[in-house]
């Protein structure tokens, strides 16, 4: 194992108490191998390291990250969230095959999707709009955190006001899934979208509020004035 990620997971170990550690059990319904450290500690050991990482180019970089990675620890995952945001500049198209490969075979729960893919792939379709359509390809997978990072990846643009017509379509695609994490996820999307677009967003829902989960359903009208929240829920 490379000197670096070695150095990480031994920072991190030292930081671990077991309190934190069962805390962080209970926010999962799925078993997560925690280290059991706390995010601001984190943070801190991946701002540490990255003074020794960045020097090393992209794609050593991003070889640490799957490293940091393979070890399963939650934490150890943030550090290669953080380490691949801070790679954003130097992103190029090609990237997201690499991003999506991480979400597909080490991600196993909503913090660790949604830690990579509302920076760092957030970040690279925010440069290159055309791998958008990646993402739609993320939503019709058999993974269920690689449909939930299909909407999750768009939650910051969204909440920008940009490419509402791509996570209406991203939305779409989601609209029937059965999984409660996807659900979420793109109803999440759909409350930031409606931050700039609520008509259209508060439309979109209207049209679907027979069909649509209603977990996905109260997400997505979370930020409208309460009449147009009630008006959304109706059952019809």
């Amino acid at each position: 194992m490379d000197p670096i990620v070695e150095a990480v997971g031994r920072d991190l170990a030292g930081l671990s108490d077991a309190a934190t550690r069962e805390g962080s059990s209970r926010f999962f319904k799925e078993p997560v191998r925690c280290r059991g450290v706390k995010s601001a500690a984190v943070r801190g050991v991946a701002r540490q390291h990255w003074k020794e990482a960045a020097p090393l180019g992209k794609a050593r970089i991003f070889a640490l990250c799957e490293d940091l990675y393979r070890t399963g620890y939650l934490e150890d995952g943030s550090v290669a969230a953080d380490w691949a945001a801070r790679l954003a500049p130097a992103f190029e198209p090609g990237d997201i095959a690499l991003l999506g490969s991480w979400v597909e075979r080490y991600v196993d729960n909503w913090a660790a999707c949604d830690t990579l893919c509302n920076h760092a792939v957030g970040d690279l379709v925010a440069r290159f709009p055309e791998t958008i359509a990646v993402l739609k390809e993320w939503a019709i997978s058999e993974n269920r955190w690689m449909r939930r990072a299909a909407a999750v990846s768009l939650v910051v643009p969204a909440k920008h006001g940009d490419y509402l017509d791509d996570a209406l379509a991203i939305a779409d695609l989601l609209l029937l899934d059965t999984d409660d994490m996807v659900r979420k996820g793109y109803g999440w999307l759909l409350k930031e979208a409606s931050r700039k677009h609520r008509d259209e967003v508060h439309a979109f829902v209207l049209a679907r509020r027979g069909v649509m989960p209603r977990t996905a359903l109260r997400y997505a009208v979370e930020l409208m004035p309460p009449a147009l929240r009630a008006e959304a829920m109706l059952r019809v």
